[in-house]
């Protein structure tokens, strides 16, 4: 990727695109200046070294064909085994197409990466093959990652297995459907606003995302670094746990992570949950859109808890609102900087770069026109949020965020969890026909209000599916637990699980 030497004339015109007026005598200076800065960039070219393994072969993946692909969630197929050994040997298991795999294409959903081949494998991928995982293809996701229905995706939506007529969820929509079709056996999703836990909700499978930072998000296509989360998605808490236990604790490359190590979660399994105090919150259930069949299939859950031992209370969570209000704001800067600076972190973020993939995001010939309408609308948020003191509405956002955390933090002081509706409102039916910009954003964005506040404080939090509401369709309750305490969701979810057949609790239409 060579950066052409520049012309005295296109030094003139970065000079005035940034406000100076160079006479003669500066524009000397830069000239003698720009050979030093190209035997630099020759060296680093040079010494930059492979810092992600691909230590496992493949071959090529492709699509597969329609009749191989009934829930249009495959994005292409292809095998890499892992280890001969290890504790996810003999488990498949599908990436999200956010995720580096070597070689393998990466669409993120759009045409607007079409071409596009990563060189490294992610972190996780790395992890999942020397833990003895295959790793059996990667799934389709709803286009940029912006989307919560399952409608965005290209070339089709994506079907949900419960009900073929009803959307997956998104964005992990592929990686939901296929765990819950029983055609793989985990799946890694990507989540920032809730893209892991509302296709888990809508397909009756379960999803964690983890504390912010646990997992590495190394080789992952971001969308802003304080809101990337990556985690799994399993029909089993048991398998959830395992494959967390593989994923999570630093690799030295993500500036995300803090030095805290994976743990033992499938320890937490079979607990008694006699001394865990769960509160239910009262915003969850009282949002705009919520739905009374939604509302009742999860308080069922949470009396199932209080049966089985857990002392079960009502709580406020005024916060609720506020940060997600706040992760809006913190979204839009996010991708607008993505997009137009192709870096995906901040300039002055330690670790690991993914030149690739940056080269690609500023390269030209890139069409905005191929993006979705929820894209184009975040960018065009985005770009009047940086010509409007766009830095400043983001530093608001992440300070009005410390206050917020700070109350939730002091919220776990009282209780071990908070529960609610992973969304307040069931799966919508796939649309027969095209449907316009504005019914487009709507069905992309409206179900976000308790999921996406958890991904600006980075709080962990699971969708368990609990119910069945209307039109067969799953419904998850969310749990959501003080910073890395994985474990305390998983005996609690590992309980409602061993004791409740989700599918009976069947909520009145």
């Amino acid at each position: 990727m060579p950066i052409p030497k520049p012309t005295r004339t296109d030094m003139l015109r970065a000079a005035e695109r940034i406000g100076l007026n160079p006479d003669d005598a500066l524009l000397d200076a830069i000239e003698a200046g720009a050979p030093m800065v190209a035997v630099s960039f020759d060296v680093a070219a040079a010494l930059s070294p492979d810092l992600c393994r691909n230590n496992y072969k493949r071959a090529p993946a492709s699509p597969p064909a329609a009749e191989e692909n009934p829930l249009n969630a495959w994005a292409v197929k292809g095998t890499i085994e892992g280890a001969d050994r290890g504790p996810l040997k003999g488990k498949r298991i599908v990436v999200k197409d956010t995720v580096n795999v070597a070689g393998w294409p990466l669409r993120n959903g759009s045409l607007f990466l079409d071409g596009h081949t990563p060189d490294t494998d992610a972190t996780i991928v790395t992890g999942i093959l020397d833990a003895g995982g295959a790793i059996v293809g990667k799934s389709v996701c709803e286009a940029m990652s912006l989307s919560i229905g399952s409608h965005t995706s290209e070339p089709a939506p994506v079907k949900n297995p419960r009900n073929i007529k009803y959307s997956a969820g998104g964005s992990s929509s592929g990686s939901a459907a296929l765990v819950a079709a029983g055609q793989v056996d985990m799946a890694i999703g990507g989540d920032q606003g809730g893209s892991i836990r509302i296709p888990s909700s809508a397909c009756g499978i379960y999803g964690m995302k983890p504390t912010h930072g646990l997992v590495p998000y190394t080789g992952i296509m971001p969308l802003e670094m304080t809101i990337d989360h990556t985690g799994p998605m399993t029909a089993s808490v048991e398998d959830n746990a395992l494959l967390l236990e593989v994923l999570a604790g630093p690799d030295g490359l993500d500036p995300r992570q803090k030095d805290h190590a994976a743990e033992d979660y499938r320890a937490a399994l079979g607990r008694d949950i006699s001394s865990l105090t769960i509160g239910v919150a009262t915003e969850g259930f009282t949002q705009a859109n919520a739905e009374a069949d939604v509302n009742e299939a999860v308080q069922q859950a949470a009396q199932q808890l209080q049966r089985l031992g857990a002392t079960v209370t009502e709580i406020s969570v005024p916060a609720l609102n506020i940060c997600g209000a706040a992760g809006m704001i913190i979204n839009a800067v996010g991708f607008h900087r993505l997009v137009f600076d192709g870096l995906g972190l901040p300039p002055t973020g330690k670790g690991f770069y993914d030149t690739t993939l940056m080269h690609r995001m500023s390269a030209s010939g890139l069409s905005l026109d191929t993006l979705p309408v929820t894209a184009k609308t975040l960018l065009v948020l985005g770009e009047h949020l940086m010509q409007n003191n766009g830095p400043v509405g983001y530093g608001m956002a992440r300070n009005v965020l410390v206050e917020a955390k700070a109350q939730i933090d002091r919220l776990f002081q009282k209780v071990d969890l908070l529960l609610m509706p992973t969304m307040p409102k069931k799966p919508f039916q796939i649309p027969d026909e095209a449907l316009s910009p504005i019914e487009q954003v709507a069905l992309g964005w409206d179900g976000l209000n308790n999921t996406s506040p958890f991904n600006a404080t980075g709080h962990p939090a699971m969708s368990v599916p609990c119910g069945i509401a209307g039109e067969g369709l799953p419904v998850g309750m969310m749990l959501v637990a003080a910073d890395y305490a994985e474990k305390t969701i998983y005996g609690a979810a590992h309980a409602y699980e061993q004791n409740t057949d989700w599918r009976e609790n069947r909520a009145s239409p």
